[in-house]
């Protein structure tokens, strides 16, 4: 859609108000309601906002930075009836016009430039689980497709995620009580981050409108299952064929997929910052909850980082990998980047992946693990650790978002190292 066909949207829908719609360095959206008759200002100035305020944006010296609206993301909210609002997610733009380097929707968009001068598409599916409570409690007690007493407000939640153009391919109960997924198209990197990101926005909000809380947390609840973010991937080219497949090979995964594959294995331990952004995370990669700890690729063991799921054979653009070890917590735009990044330096360089490991890597002996496999961060500061010396993330979120980004989750880290727990008290205060 273009600004002109955008205008007369706009005019047709009858719409009043815009909610300009953009994410902080967590991924958390944030948005800016103007009047309709300020779209047009909008589209072509940008609308002003204090970006030291943003977390992880500018410094106070360097505060004023402006949204400006990316017309293929209209859509009129489907609860605004008495006054229509439409929303419109923004790109961030510095008052020169140049665009803002701390914005993370145009890190992704670089990335993918990069992708598409090598006449590569990338395309992900991401599998979001969250879990919904009511006064803390989970609202079921139900397991792993269980029939659900709530699936009435799940199907709200695909109701108002179809009436924002997303098809919605299936939802259904996850293993932890109280605990959901809802899974959609799989589509061009962009428009999954995007989707993915309203769908957050939309399952809060659907939540709430029935007093309940929805959390994307990757462990609200010890012993319970974490809440995932799986990402399946592949690579297509610009004739929209899939170049993942190959038919002659035993996963039928093609050279290409296999160097895209080992590129992101080799720089996994760094990646986790990224895609495993919060303290919380490391409570989910722990051995014993389906969620990976060892470095390693299989078919059908789901104790590995990376699987390679089973297609039907008359379908060869379904040829894909799914990595396993990333949370809802991560920002999407930026998840997505570095996952590419990492994909292409693996093209790029030619590189092998390991032997596949079928066997369930938690069983096998410690001797042998030891020996020719290695194991994620098992923290978040680890995580940060190998992400500072990584030249791979800096090349890709540039010097100021690098830099911005390690002082927030070390600040972070800081926190929690010096934040005195219940389990604590508990466990030392009559020992001692």
């Amino acid at each position: 859609m273009n600004v002109n066909e955008l205008m007369e949207r706009v005019v047709r829908d009858d719409v009043k108000f815009i909610t300009l719609q953009f994410t902080d360095l967590h991924g958390v959206v944030k948005e800016n309601i103007i009047p309709v008759e300020e779209l047009e200002t909008a589209l072509k100035s940008g609308i002003w906002f204090d970006g030291s305020s943003i977390e992880g944006f500018s410094r106070i010296q360097e505060s004023d930075l402006y949204l400006k609206p990316d017309p293929n993301t209209y859509i009129v909210l489907p609860w605004s009836a008495s006054e229509n609002t439409a929303r419109l997610i923004c790109e961030i733009y510095n008052p020169d016009g140049t665009p803002f380097e701390g914005d993370p929707r145009l890190v992704l968009k670089n990335v993918i430039n990069e992708a598409t001068e090598m006449g590569f598409i990338y395309n992900t599916g991401p599998e979001p689980e969250f879990y919904l409570f009511k006064d803390d409690i989970p609202i079921d007690r139900e397991g792993y497709f269980d029939l659900s007493s709530n699936y009435t407000i799940i199907k709200d939640m695909i109701i108002i995620l179809q009436r924002f153009g997303m098809h919605v391919e299936n939802a259904h109960h996850e293993v932890g009580t109280g605990q959901y997924e809802i899974d959609f198209e799989y589509a061009p990197a962009l428009i999954t981050a995007d989707r993915l990101v309203t769908l957050k926005y939309i399952v809060k909000k659907v939540a709430k409108m029935n007093s309940l809380h929805a959390t994307f947390m990757a462990k609200p609840l010890m012993k319970k299952a974490g809440s995932g973010l799986h990402i399946h991937q592949s690579l297509f080219n610009l004739n929209n064929e899939n170049l993942f497949y190959d038919a002659n090979d035993d996963y039928r995964l093609s050279d290409l997929a296999y160097n895209f594959m080992a590129g992101q294995m080799k720089h996994i331990k760094e990646l986790c910052a990224i895609l495993c952004p919060t303290v919380n995370s490391y409570k989910r990669l722990v051995v014993g909850y389906e969620a990976p700890v060892y470095i390693t690729w299989a078919s059908m063991n789901r104790s590995a980082l990376i699987r390679i799921p089973k297609w039907f054979e008359q379908k060869p653009k379904s040829a894909r990998i799914e990595l396993r070890c990333p949370d809802p917590t991560c920002n999407p735009y930026l998840a997505f980047a570095v996952l590419l990044k990492a994909g292409l330096d693996g093209i790029k360089n030619k590189l092998e992946p390991p032997e596949p490991v079928e066997e369930n890597v938690y069983q096998l002996a410690e001797t042998d693990r030891d020996k020719n496999i290695d194991t994620l961060p098992s923290s978040l500061i680890e995580a940060l650790m190998e992400m500072k010396s990584s030249k791979l993330i800096k090349d890709t979120f540039g010097e100021y978002l690098f830099n911005r980004y390690l002082s927030i989750k070390i600040k972070e880290w800081d926190e929690f190292r010096m934040h005195v727990t219940e389990w604590e008290r508990e466990k030392y205060m009559n020992m001692y």
